[in-house]
């Protein structure tokens, strides 16, 4: 018999080699290794992810959500959190908390040790990203991110769709 319920994680004993390292592919300063706790536990409709952010480093690139609710909360480390145009500085204890609202947010570790948080937030089958440094919104589907420009190539009146409209009588 195991010595550790199936629904308990231990993260004391967690490496960072186990850890999934990810990289935004259009930010090079980013690094992040994740423990997928949530997964861990056989959690399907929540995440929650033990984070590292290495010295110097950052999380992802600025973003904001559509579809999925996100939030933050620091363990240890010293970073400067992205809320919008605003930059603060988070440590230990600091919630982050992330609506789909549009607010833009982003963590950069500016200490001299790893930044270690939780994360979570929702998990939906598509989920909007808007990317404003990139001028990109990304549409997240089937394992597969999908970029569009923020400005529309043209826009048009939605009566140009239509080519005959019966009178009323």
């Amino acid at each position: 018999m195991s010595d550790k319920p199936k629904h308990l994680v231990r993260t004391r004993a967690f490496a960072i080699e186990e850890a999934f390292e990810v990289r935004h592919p259009l930010n090079d300063r980013s690094q992040i290794f994740i423990h997928r706790l949530s997964d861990h536990a056989g959690l399907q409709r929540a995440h929650v992810s033990l984070a590292i952010v290495p010295p110097e480093m950052e999380s992802f690139i600025p973003h904001a959500h559509f579809n999925q609710e996100e939030w933050v909360y620091i363990l240890d480390g010293k970073a400067m959190a992205r809320l919008g145009d605003e930059e603060i500085e988070v440590g230990p204890g600091d919630f982050l908390g992330y609506p789909t609202d549009g607010t833009v947010h982003h963590l950069r570790n500016v200490g001299e040790t790893n930044l270690v948080y939780l994360m979570g937030g929702e998990r939906t089958a598509v989920e909007v990203t808007r990317f404003p440094t990139l001028g990109r919104i990304g549409v997240f589907r089937d394992d597969h991110v999908h970029y569009y420009s923020e400005e529309p190539e043209s826009t048009l009146p939605a009566s140009a769709w239509i080519a005959h409209r019966p009178s009323r009588a």
